[in-house]
Protein backbone atom coordinates (compact mmCIF):
# COMPACT_ATOMS: atom_id res chain seq x y z
CA UNK A 1 0.00 0.00 0.00
CA UNK A 2 0.82 3.36 -0.15
CA UNK A 3 1.60 5.29 2.79
CA UNK A 4 2.14 9.04 3.34
CA UNK A 5 4.52 10.24 6.28
CA UNK A 6 4.22 13.73 7.55
CA UNK A 7 6.78 14.90 9.25
CA UNK A 8 9.16 18.33 9.96
CA UNK A 9 12.48 15.94 10.56
CA UNK A 10 14.08 13.60 8.50
CA UNK A 11 17.43 12.59 8.58
CA UNK A 12 20.20 14.43 8.39
CA UNK A 13 18.29 16.23 10.76
CA UNK A 14 19.36 14.49 13.93
CA UNK A 15 16.18 14.94 16.40
CA UNK A 16 14.20 12.17 18.07
CA UNK A 17 11.83 12.02 15.71
CA UNK A 18 13.83 12.55 12.34
CA UNK A 19 15.41 9.27 13.93
CA UNK A 20 12.27 7.32 14.52
CA UNK A 21 10.53 8.48 11.64
CA UNK A 22 13.60 6.57 9.26
CA UNK A 23 13.80 3.72 11.76
CA UNK A 24 9.85 2.83 10.88
CA UNK A 25 9.85 3.58 7.14
CA UNK A 26 13.13 1.41 6.86
CA UNK A 27 11.05 -1.25 8.36
CA UNK A 28 7.66 -0.44 6.72
CA UNK A 29 9.51 0.39 3.28
CA UNK A 30 9.88 -3.00 2.72
CA UNK A 31 6.45 -3.97 2.86
CA UNK A 32 5.09 -1.11 1.22
CA UNK A 33 5.55 2.27 -0.91
CA UNK A 34 6.38 5.14 1.34
CA UNK A 35 6.92 9.11 0.49
CA UNK A 36 8.12 11.14 3.10
CA UNK A 37 6.87 15.00 3.11
CA UNK A 38 9.72 16.72 5.83
CA UNK A 39 11.11 19.99 5.82
CA UNK A 40 14.49 21.06 5.03
CA UNK A 41 17.06 20.67 7.15
CA UNK A 42 17.89 22.24 10.14
CA UNK A 43 20.02 20.55 12.61
CA UNK A 44 23.51 20.67 11.30
CA UNK A 45 24.71 23.74 9.45
CA UNK A 46 27.05 21.38 7.39
CA UNK A 47 23.91 19.89 6.05
CA UNK A 48 21.50 22.70 4.74
CA UNK A 49 20.18 22.62 1.59
CA UNK A 50 19.34 25.58 -0.80
CA UNK A 51 16.16 26.44 -1.14
CA UNK A 52 13.38 25.49 -3.48
CA UNK A 53 9.76 24.76 -3.10
CA UNK A 54 9.97 21.34 -3.02
CA UNK A 55 12.92 19.17 -3.40
CA UNK A 56 12.69 14.98 -3.95
CA UNK A 57 15.15 12.54 -3.40
CA UNK A 58 14.77 8.66 -3.57
CA UNK A 59 16.76 7.03 -0.84
CA UNK A 60 16.62 2.40 -1.68
CA UNK A 61 12.61 2.09 -1.78
CA UNK A 62 11.35 5.55 -0.07
CA UNK A 63 10.66 8.87 -1.76
CA UNK A 64 11.79 12.00 0.16
CA UNK A 65 10.11 15.01 -0.53
CA UNK A 66 11.39 18.39 1.05
CA UNK A 67 8.93 21.48 1.61
CA UNK A 68 10.89 24.70 1.13
CA UNK A 69 10.95 25.43 4.93
CA UNK A 70 12.84 28.08 7.05
CA UNK A 71 16.04 26.68 8.59
CA UNK A 72 16.71 28.76 11.08
CA UNK A 73 18.99 26.67 13.84
CA UNK A 74 16.41 25.69 16.44
CA UNK A 75 17.76 26.83 19.62
CA UNK A 76 15.51 30.41 18.97
CA UNK A 77 11.94 29.53 20.10
CA UNK A 78 10.37 32.43 17.74
CA UNK A 79 12.52 31.32 14.62
CA UNK A 80 11.73 27.55 15.11
CA UNK A 81 8.29 28.23 15.05
CA UNK A 82 8.71 29.82 11.80
CA UNK A 83 10.10 26.66 10.67
CA UNK A 84 7.26 25.08 11.80
CA UNK A 85 4.90 27.17 9.86
CA UNK A 86 6.56 27.43 6.64
CA UNK A 87 6.81 23.92 6.83
CA UNK A 88 2.82 23.05 7.17
CA UNK A 89 2.18 26.20 4.60
CA UNK A 90 4.12 24.23 1.59
CA UNK A 91 3.10 20.35 3.14
CA UNK A 92 -0.13 20.69 3.50
CA UNK A 93 -1.10 21.77 -0.28
CA UNK A 94 1.90 19.41 -1.86
CA UNK A 95 0.17 16.66 0.54
CA UNK A 96 -3.44 16.96 -0.72
CA UNK A 97 -1.61 15.98 -4.59
CA UNK A 98 0.03 13.03 -3.39
CA UNK A 99 -1.14 9.31 -4.42
CA UNK A 100 -1.53 7.34 -1.25
CA UNK A 101 -3.95 4.65 0.76
CA UNK A 102 -2.94 6.55 4.24
CA UNK A 103 -1.98 9.17 5.99
CA UNK A 104 0.58 8.48 8.57
CA UNK A 105 1.60 11.69 10.92
CA UNK A 106 4.28 12.30 13.80
CA UNK A 107 4.30 15.01 16.23
CA UNK A 108 6.75 17.84 14.76
CA UNK A 109 6.08 20.15 14.46
CA UNK A 110 3.86 19.88 17.97
CA UNK A 111 0.64 20.61 15.94
CA UNK A 112 1.54 17.93 13.38
CA UNK A 113 -1.43 15.96 14.71
CA UNK A 114 -3.93 18.11 13.92
CA UNK A 115 -2.07 18.90 10.61
CA UNK A 116 -2.05 15.18 9.60
CA UNK A 117 -6.06 14.81 10.61
CA UNK A 118 -6.63 17.56 7.92
CA UNK A 119 -4.70 16.14 5.28
CA UNK A 120 -6.54 13.15 5.82
CA UNK A 121 -9.83 14.42 5.65
CA UNK A 122 -9.30 16.49 2.29
CA UNK A 123 -7.92 13.41 0.78
CA UNK A 124 -10.47 11.11 3.02
CA UNK A 125 -7.99 8.82 3.78
CA UNK A 126 -7.19 6.77 6.83
CA UNK A 127 -5.39 8.55 9.39
CA UNK A 128 -2.87 7.05 11.74
CA UNK A 129 -1.39 9.45 14.47
CA UNK A 130 2.05 8.02 15.59
CA UNK A 131 2.02 10.24 19.16
CA UNK A 132 5.62 10.79 19.64
CA UNK A 133 5.08 13.48 23.06
CA UNK A 134 1.52 14.48 23.75
CA UNK A 135 0.66 18.20 23.18
CA UNK A 136 -0.53 20.53 24.34
CA UNK A 137 -0.09 18.90 27.93
CA UNK A 138 3.72 18.68 26.87
CA UNK A 139 3.77 22.59 26.49
CA UNK A 140 1.93 23.12 29.33
CA UNK A 141 3.36 20.61 32.13
CA UNK A 142 6.52 22.01 30.81
CA UNK A 143 5.61 25.77 31.54
CA UNK A 144 6.35 26.37 27.28
CA UNK A 145 2.58 27.32 27.10
CA UNK A 146 0.65 28.83 30.14
CA UNK A 147 -2.89 28.15 30.29
CA UNK A 148 -5.32 30.40 28.51
CA UNK A 149 -7.49 30.72 25.27
CA UNK A 150 -4.20 29.16 23.13
CA UNK A 151 -3.91 26.30 25.50
CA UNK A 152 -7.77 25.32 25.38
CA UNK A 153 -7.95 26.22 20.93
CA UNK A 154 -4.96 23.83 20.75
CA UNK A 155 -6.50 21.59 23.07
CA UNK A 156 -9.75 20.90 21.73
CA UNK A 157 -8.03 20.58 18.23
CA UNK A 158 -5.96 18.18 19.37
CA UNK A 159 -9.14 15.86 20.37
CA UNK A 160 -10.81 16.59 16.98
CA UNK A 161 -7.67 15.20 15.53
CA UNK A 162 -7.39 12.27 17.85
CA UNK A 163 -11.21 11.91 17.20
CA UNK A 164 -10.32 11.72 13.15
CA UNK A 165 -7.30 9.26 13.30
CA UNK A 166 -8.26 5.55 12.73
CA UNK A 167 -5.47 4.46 14.93
CA UNK A 168 -3.37 6.31 17.28
CA UNK A 169 0.09 5.18 18.09
CA UNK A 170 1.22 5.73 21.81
CA UNK A 171 4.70 5.07 23.34
CA UNK A 172 3.64 3.45 26.49
CA UNK A 173 0.44 2.11 28.72
CA UNK A 174 0.66 5.63 30.69
CA UNK A 175 0.45 7.40 27.47
CA UNK A 176 -2.47 5.30 26.80
CA UNK A 177 -4.44 5.95 29.76
CA UNK A 178 -4.01 9.65 28.60
CA UNK A 179 -5.73 9.54 25.56
CA UNK A 180 -7.96 7.35 26.21
CA UNK A 181 -9.42 9.68 28.86
CA UNK A 182 -9.83 12.65 26.14
CA UNK A 183 -12.64 9.99 25.34
CA UNK A 184 -11.12 8.35 22.17
CA UNK A 185 -11.98 4.28 22.01
CA UNK A 186 -9.57 2.36 23.61
CA UNK A 187 -9.55 -0.12 20.50
CA UNK A 188 -8.05 2.54 18.72
CA UNK A 189 -5.49 3.21 20.36
CA UNK A 190 -1.96 1.14 20.06
CA UNK A 191 0.98 1.06 22.16
CA UNK A 192 4.49 0.43 20.52
CA UNK A 193 7.19 1.24 21.80
CA UNK A 194 10.48 2.13 21.14
CA UNK A 195 12.26 -0.66 21.96
CA UNK A 196 16.31 -1.28 21.83
CA UNK A 197 18.29 -3.74 20.09
CA UNK A 198 18.43 -6.40 22.53
CA UNK A 199 21.54 -8.85 22.70
CA UNK A 200 20.74 -13.08 23.18
CA UNK A 201 20.90 -13.76 26.80
CA UNK A 202 22.79 -16.18 26.24
CA UNK A 203 25.69 -13.39 24.77
CA UNK A 204 27.88 -11.65 27.43
CA UNK A 205 27.78 -8.08 27.28
CA UNK A 206 31.05 -6.49 26.22
CA UNK A 207 33.54 -5.10 28.00
CA UNK A 208 32.74 -1.44 28.52
CA UNK A 209 35.68 2.04 27.64
CA UNK A 210 37.68 2.06 30.73
CA UNK A 211 38.32 5.31 29.58
CA UNK A 212 34.48 6.45 29.35
CA UNK A 213 33.85 4.27 32.56
CA UNK A 214 36.95 6.35 34.31
CA UNK A 215 34.96 9.86 32.76
CA UNK A 216 32.09 9.40 34.48
CA UNK A 217 32.42 7.52 37.53
CA UNK A 218 35.13 10.10 38.19
CA UNK A 219 36.19 9.26 42.48
CA UNK A 220 32.19 8.45 43.44
CA UNK A 221 31.98 5.30 45.27
CA UNK A 222 28.43 5.03 43.69
CA UNK A 223 27.65 7.10 40.15
CA UNK A 224 23.94 7.57 39.82
CA UNK A 225 23.65 8.04 35.77
CA UNK A 226 21.28 10.41 34.22
CA UNK A 227 22.25 10.19 30.32
CA UNK A 228 19.79 12.06 27.97
CA UNK A 229 18.36 15.39 26.92
CA UNK A 230 17.44 17.27 29.99
CA UNK A 231 14.54 19.25 29.21
CA UNK A 232 11.27 20.70 30.43
CA UNK A 233 9.82 16.98 31.90
CA UNK A 234 12.51 16.20 34.29
CA UNK A 235 11.88 16.61 38.61
CA UNK A 236 15.55 18.21 38.35
CA UNK A 237 15.20 20.10 41.39
CA UNK A 238 14.09 16.96 43.63
CA UNK A 239 17.62 15.21 41.89
CA UNK A 240 20.08 17.83 42.75
CA UNK A 241 18.30 18.29 46.21
CA UNK A 242 18.93 14.72 46.88
CA UNK A 243 22.39 14.51 45.20
CA UNK A 244 23.57 17.51 47.67
CA UNK A 245 22.02 15.59 50.58
CA UNK A 246 24.16 12.20 49.56
CA UNK A 247 27.37 13.75 48.94
CA UNK A 248 29.19 12.96 52.10
CA UNK A 249 28.11 8.97 51.34
CA UNK A 250 30.28 9.14 47.80
CA UNK A 251 27.26 9.26 45.68
CA UNK A 252 28.07 11.00 42.15
CA UNK A 253 25.14 12.43 40.11
CA UNK A 254 26.32 12.51 36.65
CA UNK A 255 24.52 14.18 34.07
CA UNK A 256 25.48 13.20 30.19
CA UNK A 257 23.74 15.08 27.55
CA UNK A 258 22.35 18.20 26.58
CA UNK A 259 18.91 20.22 26.24
CA UNK A 260 16.50 22.77 27.16
CA UNK A 261 16.94 22.78 30.42
CA UNK A 262 20.37 21.90 30.97
CA UNK A 263 22.03 25.25 31.79
CA UNK A 264 19.26 26.04 34.40
CA UNK A 265 20.29 22.94 36.37
CA UNK A 266 23.51 23.86 36.10
CA UNK A 267 23.11 27.02 37.89
CA UNK A 268 21.61 25.43 40.15
CA UNK A 269 23.78 22.75 41.14
CA UNK A 270 27.06 25.18 41.26
CA UNK A 271 28.79 24.30 43.99
CA UNK A 272 28.24 20.98 44.28
CA UNK A 273 31.17 18.50 44.13
CA UNK A 274 29.41 15.82 43.59
CA UNK A 275 27.19 16.58 40.30
CA UNK A 276 28.87 16.79 37.23
CA UNK A 277 27.98 17.48 33.67
CA UNK A 278 29.26 15.65 30.22
CA UNK A 279 28.59 15.90 26.72
CA UNK A 280 27.45 13.50 24.78
CA UNK A 281 30.18 10.65 24.06
CA UNK A 282 30.06 9.06 20.11
CA UNK A 283 27.54 6.83 19.39
CA UNK A 284 29.90 3.75 19.45
CA UNK A 285 30.38 4.54 23.10
CA UNK A 286 27.21 4.50 24.21
CA UNK A 287 27.09 0.71 25.89
CA UNK A 288 30.30 1.91 27.64
CA UNK A 289 28.23 5.28 29.23
CA UNK A 290 25.35 2.90 30.06
CA UNK A 291 27.80 0.33 31.98
CA UNK A 292 29.51 2.96 33.70
CA UNK A 293 26.85 3.90 36.56
CA UNK A 294 25.91 1.54 39.44
CA UNK A 295 21.73 2.78 38.52
CA UNK A 296 20.67 4.70 36.20
CA UNK A 297 18.10 7.91 36.76
CA UNK A 298 14.66 7.67 34.85
CA UNK A 299 12.81 11.07 35.96
CA UNK A 300 8.83 12.72 34.91
CA UNK A 301 8.07 15.39 36.62
CA UNK A 302 4.70 14.91 38.21
CA UNK A 303 1.58 15.94 35.76
CA UNK A 304 3.85 14.75 32.76
CA UNK A 305 3.53 10.88 33.11
CA UNK A 306 1.61 9.83 30.03
CA UNK A 307 2.54 12.74 28.03
CA UNK A 308 6.31 11.75 27.94
CA UNK A 309 7.52 8.82 27.85
CA UNK A 310 11.56 8.17 28.08
CA UNK A 311 12.48 5.71 25.39
CA UNK A 312 16.12 5.36 27.02
CA UNK A 313 14.48 2.85 29.69
CA UNK A 314 14.76 0.15 26.90
CA UNK A 315 18.76 0.54 26.08
CA UNK A 316 19.40 0.97 30.29
CA UNK A 317 17.12 -2.36 30.27
CA UNK A 318 19.77 -4.09 27.52
CA UNK A 319 22.40 -3.20 29.50
CA UNK A 320 21.36 -4.81 32.54
CA UNK A 321 21.38 -1.57 35.06
CA UNK A 322 19.16 -1.15 37.73
CA UNK A 323 16.58 1.94 37.12
CA UNK A 324 15.81 4.60 39.93
CA UNK A 325 12.39 6.24 38.74
CA UNK A 326 11.96 9.37 40.36
CA UNK A 327 8.55 9.67 38.80
CA UNK A 328 4.48 9.22 39.41
CA UNK A 329 3.71 5.79 40.14
CA UNK A 330 1.23 6.54 37.17
CA UNK A 331 4.34 6.28 34.94
CA UNK A 332 5.37 3.31 32.84
CA UNK A 333 8.52 3.39 34.44
CA UNK A 334 7.34 3.29 37.67
CA UNK A 335 4.61 0.72 36.90
CA UNK A 336 7.18 -1.23 35.00
CA UNK A 337 10.10 -1.27 37.18
CA UNK A 338 8.20 -2.41 40.21
CA UNK A 339 6.34 -5.07 38.24
CA UNK A 340 9.59 -6.66 36.94
CA UNK A 341 11.87 -5.87 39.44
CA UNK A 342 14.29 -3.83 37.79
CA UNK A 343 13.77 -0.47 39.59
CA UNK A 344 13.12 0.97 42.79
CA UNK A 345 10.63 4.90 42.28
CA UNK A 346 10.66 7.79 44.18
CA UNK A 347 8.15 10.80 44.63
CA UNK A 348 9.70 13.33 42.53
CA UNK A 349 8.25 16.06 44.57
CA UNK A 350 10.36 14.32 47.16
CA UNK A 351 14.30 14.05 47.92
CA UNK A 352 14.20 12.50 50.73
CA UNK A 353 12.74 9.41 49.08
CA UNK A 354 14.92 9.64 46.11
CA UNK A 355 17.97 9.50 49.28
CA UNK A 356 16.22 6.34 51.16
CA UNK A 357 16.16 4.41 48.12
CA UNK A 358 19.81 4.93 46.40
CA UNK A 359 20.88 4.67 50.26
CA UNK A 360 19.09 0.98 49.75
CA UNK A 361 20.72 0.51 47.12
CA UNK A 362 24.09 1.46 48.28
CA UNK A 363 23.87 -1.04 51.06
CA UNK A 364 22.46 -3.89 49.46
CA UNK A 365 24.76 -5.13 47.43
CA UNK A 366 22.29 -8.41 46.62
CA UNK A 367 19.06 -6.50 45.42
CA UNK A 368 21.60 -4.15 43.26
CA UNK A 369 22.81 -7.32 41.69
CA UNK A 370 18.83 -8.84 41.11
CA UNK A 371 17.28 -5.53 40.10
CA UNK A 372 20.68 -5.80 36.92
CA UNK A 373 19.28 -9.56 36.16
CA UNK A 374 15.50 -8.40 36.42
CA UNK A 375 16.98 -5.54 33.78
CA UNK A 376 18.59 -8.12 31.38
CA UNK A 377 15.39 -10.44 31.62
CA UNK A 378 13.16 -7.90 30.55
CA UNK A 379 15.11 -6.54 28.21
CA UNK A 380 13.80 -9.02 25.22
CA UNK A 381 10.37 -8.16 25.83
CA UNK A 382 11.25 -4.90 24.57
CA UNK A 383 12.93 -5.61 21.51
CA UNK A 384 13.13 -2.92 18.87
CA UNK A 385 12.52 -5.46 15.83
CA UNK A 386 9.25 -6.56 17.52
CA UNK A 387 7.63 -3.23 18.30
CA UNK A 388 8.33 -2.10 14.57
CA UNK A 389 6.73 -5.68 13.28
CA UNK A 390 3.77 -3.56 15.13
CA UNK A 391 3.93 -1.09 12.44
CA UNK A 392 4.01 -3.63 9.72
CA UNK A 393 0.94 -5.36 10.94
CA UNK A 394 -0.53 -2.17 11.81
CA UNK A 395 -0.58 -1.08 7.91
CA UNK A 396 -1.43 -4.28 6.75
CA UNK A 397 -4.79 -4.08 8.29
CA UNK A 398 -5.59 -1.63 4.96
CA UNK A 399 -4.12 -4.52 2.40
Amino acid sequence: MKILLLNLYYPPDTSATAKMAHTVVDTVCIHHRVTVLCGRPSYDPTERRPWRPYQTENADLVCIVRAGSTAFPRFNMGKRLVNYLSYVMLAVPRAIFFDCDVVLSMTDPPFQGIVGALVSMLKRKPYVYNIRDLYPDMAIGGDIVSPGILARVWEKLHRWALRRADRVIVLGEDMRARIIAKGIEASRVVVIRDGADILPAEEALSAPDPDVVRAIRNKFSFALLHAGNLGFYGAWNTLLTAARKLSSEGVGLVFVGTGAQRTAVEVTAAGAENIRFLDYFPSSKIPSVLAAADAHIVTVKRGLEGVVVPSKIYGILAAGKPIVAVAPKESDVVALGLRQGFAVAADPDKPAEVVNVVQGLMGDAKKLKAMGEAARASAPSYDRAGELQKYVDLFDHWN
